[in-house]
């Protein structure tokens, strides 16, 4: 599918065959798709915790509004940031030139110690911008997607036993939908979401 194509098709589908497989080929093409996603200084924080047992799917749903894509699409992906991915930059930058590294690993490190606001927010940025492209890699690859953040964060954060020094993002279904989705329900104008230069003054 082309990239135009798969963007104005993308829509979030609340409704998925619970009986359609992903074959494991499918499931690390999409994965790895998403791990070509953008990250400042490549710290790669992104984490995709692939949720497959059953009960947990359930415990899940429970913790979610009984939303039944939790259960019933073909693959559950909550989309988790490690908080101290930045420091280990080295990890990141040991194939590039001696004086690429020599600059770029203090940076890192400066940029982001006794930071949290600024770790926290690339965090989300980073998972952000993964779950876009695992919609978008979906949507081309014949399947459906829908994000969701209603749930509970500390409740889930339980069940996938959460390491401390991550986040969740938000949770990505994905799968093959049963149901149409209705018609988009209303676009702002181009003109208001459209700024030049900076805002009017008021």
């Amino acid at each position: 599918m082309h990239t135009f194509e798969a963007i104005v098709n993308r829509r979030a589908i609340k409704q998925y065959d619970p009986n359609h497989q992903m074959s494991e080929e499918e499931i690390k093409k999409l994965l790895s798709l998403a791990m070509e996603s953008p990250t400042a200084f490549n710290i790669q924080n992104w984490r995709f915790v692939l949720v497959r047992d059953p009960q947990i799917r359930k415990e899940i749903r429970a913790a979610a509004w009984d939303q039944a894509q939790m259960t019933d699409a073909s693959l559950l992906i909550i989309l988790c940031a490690s908080l101290s991915s930045w420091q280990e930059p080295q990890r990141y930058w040991k194939n590039a030139p001696e004086p690429v590294q020599d600059f770029i690993v203090p940076a890192v490190k400066n940029y982001y110690d006794q930071k949290p606001d600024i770790i926290r927010d690339e965090a989300m940025r980073s998972c952000g911008l993964a779950g876009q492209t695992i919609m978008l890699a979906a949507q081309a690859m014949g399947l459906d997607s829908c994000p969701m953040d209603g749930f509970d964060y500390s409740k889930v954060g339980e069940i996938i036993h959460l390491p401390k020094d991550h986040l969740i993002s938000f949770i990505i279904a994905v799968g093959k939908k049963t149901k149409e989705p209705w018609p988009k329900p209303g676009q702002i104008p181009y003109e208001e979401a459209v700024i030049i230069d900076r805002f009017p003054s008021c």
